[in-house]
């Protein structure tokens, strides 16, 4: 029994460049889309322009679906999303990229197959093409300038895709080295700090000096230090007052 697919379909129809192909091999392979289909590529198949331009992604191109038309590459499916930047006087759905793809997720985890039609680069689909289709895809950009090219509106929706995924964080932060100072270790610093300008006169005046030192405590617990941070911010406290306690003016080093 054959498994059912977990990701969708993306069918290229009728493409007129091989370097597009490759380019949309390519940007599916970023986010771990490998079912490719091409209906009736302009320049035969298969192609070395596409090979070139894939880099890396021409196993998606080996085991690419190579169809006659755009009803038999989507014959399987029991849901196909068609993207189109213009109006087409058909009445369907019409969701982004973002809720295209999540509905996508949803479907499949449902047992639907799910596949994403792409037009060539000249035209688009036809309306043939998307009167196949269940969903339009429309992707909100400038409206003077409308037209993606293929693998960048491949690249756009595997994105996407690739969004909706629990293991993908929307922050994080990368780390150099040195991992996050500890609360104690930040306490330090600001004693260290409040004592030497303490020393220098810093805290003026005398009324004012608590809230001063509050709002220095407030924003060393504001910053995301590193050891490292805490070190080198010590480092230079230490040679500043070295540098008084030597006499040191303008000049001196």
């Amino acid at each position: 029994m054959a498994r059912e697919p977990v990701q969708p379909a993306f069918v290229l129809v009728r493409p007129q460049m091989g370097e597009n192909i490759g380019g949309a091999a390519r940007a599916m392979w970023n986010f771990g889309l490998e079912r490719m289909r091409v209906v009736s590529p302009r320049d035969g198949w298969p192609s070395e322009r596409a090979v070139a331009m894939a880099s890396g992604a021409g196993r998606l191109l080996d085991e690419a679906g190579i169809f006659s038309t755009t009803a038999e590459a989507v014959a399987d499916c029991t849901h196909v999303f068609a993207t189109t930047a213009r109006g087409r006087g058909l009445t369907k759905p019409v969701m982004t990229p973002r809720r295209a793809m999540a509905a996508a997720r949803e479907m499949i985890a449902a047992g639907e197959r799910v596949a994403v039609l792409f037009g060539p680069e000249r035209a688009g689909l036809t309306n043939e093409d998307v009167a196949l289709a269940s969903t339009i895809v429309s992707v909100p950009v400038n409206p003077a300038f409308p037209s993606l090219n293929l693998a960048q509106c491949v690249l756009l929706t595997a994105y996407e895709w690739h969004l909706r995924q629990a293991d993908a964080p929307p922050e994080r932060m990368a780390m150099a080295r040195a991992g996050l100072a500890t609360r104690l270790e930040v306490e330090k610093l600001g004693d260290h700090y409040e004592e030497r300008l303490e020393e220098a006169g810093f805290f003026f005046p005398p009324e004012k000096a608590a809230g001063m030192k509050l709002n220095l405590r407030n924003l060393w617990s504001r910053m995301p230090l590193t050891r490292a941070d805490v070190q080198l911010l010590h480092g230079i406290m230490r040679q500043m007052a070295r540098w008084k306690e030597r006499g040191g003016g303008p000049g001196e080093r």
